[in-house]
């Protein structure tokens, strides 16, 4: 190893419901970021009750992990009512940090509820060492750079200051710059900067030629244009580039997708667990390895590219026109618990299959092993030659031992 003294960073894992940080957390991930009832930008990704995050932080606690709430709304006069309350009670309740950019929620924050970490978001546009010294004298502990910053930059801000420095490696990347967008507050009536964001970005729109005085042709409809997508950008994985980041000093690698399946959670933090495990154990003889990788396809819902950090993203890093296949997996079933003696697991259906059908079995600490699927009864004893029914309880036999909270699932037909 060389003479720096490199510092292990957080794997955060976004967790959209009690289930998803448990899941994270099961699967590797160090910390969660959630969000609340109030002051967050996800409405609709199953926000957490003050019940429901009293419980995610002991279950939290039981695996030394952190618990952080995204309160990152830009506040118009009267919705800051009620914030200092809000804080003081995520304080009291145990969670490790907020995630805030508007400044007068940080003024309350920080004066309301002493003793609160503060975190500043992605929304803020944290671009320069600068600006990451002004927040440190603010008393912030950490900031959130922009999703814009290159790598050469990162590292010439971890030059020039100490503040921990929070970076996206994985998830859905905005169209625009920071998340500062208004095109879902015009396309449909949601604000994206309060919490409503529609993704308007990503959906298909029609291109039209409208030549002076005569009607307009459809470009989309007469086959001029391949694909309808305009304004998609490709999703972002940093999975080969993890030495770069831990070099240059990053303290968390945070994956996006508050509003993602259990099944992309658990996949996306045992894999960037695994990566930097290995790459903590001997970085000089590190490999990224071709099954992490592959892994990762399993839940990629679009193409993959690196954002910002190696060059300006190009119309290669938007999806126009055909895409590459990649082969799309499906979520199928979760273990309750196995039978050693039997050899045989019970298990919860998630989405529907069948006897004859080649399935995975997947778990923390990166286990895994195919099989396919020979015989199963239900609840009461039957033999099935499928499984139905949402959230139905089935036992099969396993060709190898499985653990309650491993996951199942299978390529789509």
């Amino acid at each position: 190893m060389g003479q720096k003294q490199l510092k292990r960073p957080e794997v955060l894992a976004p967790a959209g419901t009690l289930e998803k940080l448990k899941t994270a957390i099961h699967y590797g991930a160090d910390a969660v970021y959630i969000g609340g009832d109030a002051y967050g930008l996800r409405s609709r990704a199953g926000n957490f009750s003050f019940e429901e995050m009293e419980e995610g932080v002991a279950f939290a606690k039981k695996y030394n992990a952190k618990v952080y709430v995204a309160a990152n709304m830009v506040t118009h006069e009267g919705n800051e009512k009620g914030a200092g309350d809000f804080f003081r009670k995520l304080r009291d309740i145990g969670i490790s940090a907020v995630i805030i950019s508007d400044p007068a929620l940080i003024e309350i924050c920080s004066t309301e509820a002493p003793g609160l970490e503060i975190h500043l978001s992605t929304q803020a546009s944290a671009t320069n060492y600068e600006t990451l010294e002004f927040w440190k004298e603010e008393g912030l502990e950490r900031v959130v750079l922009a999703r814009e910053v290159s790598m050469d930059e990162l590292a010439e801000i971890r030059r020039h200051t100490d503040i921990q420095i929070e970076a996206f490696v994985h998830g859905a990347m905005c169209i625009s710059y920071s998340g500062r967008c208004t095109l879902s507050n015009h396309m449909s009536m949601r604000d994206a900067n309060r919490g409503g964001c529609s993704q308007s970005c990503r959906w298909k729109y029609e291109l039209f030629d409208i030549p002076y005085a005569q009607e307009h042709r459809s470009l989309t409809a007469n086959g001029d244009v391949t694909e309808e997508f305009s304004m998609s950008a490709v999703d972002m994985s940093m999975i080969e580039h993890i030495p770069d980041l831990i070099e240059n000093g990053v303290d968390s690698l945070k994956i996006e997708g508050r509003m993602k399946s259990i099944h992309y959670v658990s996949t996306v933090s045992n894999v960037y667990k695994a990566a930097v495990d290995s790459y903590m154990a001997d970085p000089d003889n590190y490999i990224c390895k071709q099954e992490w990788i592959d892994e990762l396809w399993k839940v990629a819902q679009r193409e993959l590219s690196t954002g910002f950090y190696y060059h300006i993203p190009t119309e290669n890093d938007q999806l126009f026109g055909a895409r590459r296949k990649i082969p799309v997996y499906k979520f199928i079933g979760e273990v309750l618990s196995y039978d050693e003696a039997a050899g045989i697991a019970t298990i919860r259906q998630r989405n529907h299959f069948r006897i004859g059908d080649e399935i995975e079995f997947y778990g923390p600490n990166f286990q895994h092993f195919h099989q396919t699927v020979d015989e199963m009864k239900n609840e009461e004893g039957e033999s099935i030659d499928r499984a139905p029914n949402p959230m139905m309880i089935l036992t099969m036999p396993v060709a190898q031992p499985v653990k309650a909270g491993d996951m199942i699932r299978k390529k789509k037909d």
